[in-house]
């Protein structure tokens, strides 16, 4: 069950990964990567050294970064990448400079050349025409930031260790399955993003305390989320006596009440983290096997003792020819 809330306040630039999809300031510079097919980091034309943020010789440019049309200029955290609009002999668009921080000055031979832009998981890419004469170059990202979080039933926090958050295209392919954009994040952390709609995985625990949603983020904001999860820890123990020591060497299997298995461990405990309903235990030591079915209450985390008596054990041999 979803219950999420969303504020909207300044967002502030950080480190950069990268990039998206693109987007531009004017409508003839707007230049989808899709359609062009520029490469992946790793897949362009190295230039002659290993970082050529700018030639010695040519036309100067200066290149600035905005989350909006209106926003301030990104002061640090962008990637930039500067490409031949032609592809070279192996087929690739040549890298011809690159730089890293906020707004950048390259001196670049005359020409037309493919700017592309990186904060974070937003991007953008725009053509430009190098001259003569200095210019200036914005490049609107059209991008914002997501902040993820986690609660139990009446606030009650989550811990951070077993709580992580994937971030999905909100669309599904034709497989019906939706491409994944960023995986493991960790909560409270604020991730740039193309303004957009996402479709957000919460996961507590291992098992299945999951929680989906499709949140969106606006361009030039910080949009933070907090989704609720009806879970509970539990620790499962077998005893000879309630309250008594936990068998060692047992092997634990959790069941739904319709009989799917939902998770198997071995060894005197077994903890997880398991979404609100019915289950059935099944604890095999040595060759007796005990049951016990018990209910996960949302937020209330409890230790499940498995009686070691006649009344719960099954022998395994039972029904064999």
């Amino acid at each position: 069950m979803l219950a999420g809330f969303f504020k909207h306040l300044a967002f502030i630039a950080g480190a950069s990964v990268f990039a998206l999809w693109p987007l531009a300031s004017s409508a003839e510079d707007r230049i989808p990567l899709r359609d062009l097919r520029l490469p992946d980091i790793s897949g362009y034309s190295m230039p002659h050294s290993s970082r050529q943020p700018a030639q010695q010789t040519g036309g100067e440019v200066t290149l600035a970064a905005k989350l909006t049309d209106h926003s301030a200029e990104i002061n640090r955290g962008l990637v930039w990448r500067v490409f031949r609009p032609e592809p070279g002999p192996d087929g690739k668009l040549p890298l011809v400079a690159s730089a890293e921080g906020g707004t950048s000055l390259f001196h670049l031979a005359p020409g037309s050349y493919l700017v592309h832009a990186s904060f974070g998981r937003a991007g953008a890419t725009k053509r430009i025409t190098v001259g003569a004469q200095p210019k200036h170059e914005n490049v609107v990202l059209d991008a914002g930031g997501l902040k993820l979080d986690a609660v139990l039933a009446g606030g009650v926090r989550i811990p951070s260790d077993k709580l992580r958050f994937s971030i999905y295209e909100a669309q599904a392919g034709a497989d019906g399955d939706r491409a994944l954009i960023i995986p493991d994040v960790s909560p409270n952390t604020i991730v740039r993003l193309n303004a957009g709609v996402y479709h957000v995985v919460s996961t507590y625990g291992s098992v299945n305390a999951v929680i989906r949603s499709d949140i969106r983020v606006e361009a030039g904001k910080l949009t933070e989320a907090t989704v609720e999860h009806h879970a509970a820890e539990v620790t499962l123990k077998l005893v000879r006596e309630e309250g008594g020591e936990a068998l060692a060497d047992t092997s634990w299997s959790v069941l739904t009440n319709s009989g799917d298995p939902v998770r198997e461990s071995v060894g005197a405990f077994a903890s997880m983290v398991l979404s609100e309903g019915d289950y059935t235990i099944v604890a095999k030591n040595r060759d007796r096997i005990y049951q016990r079915d018990f209910t996960v209450v949302g937020g209330r985390n409890q230790d499940v003792e498995v009686l070691a008596n006649e009344a719960s054990a099954t022998d395994p041999n039972d029904g064999a020819d």
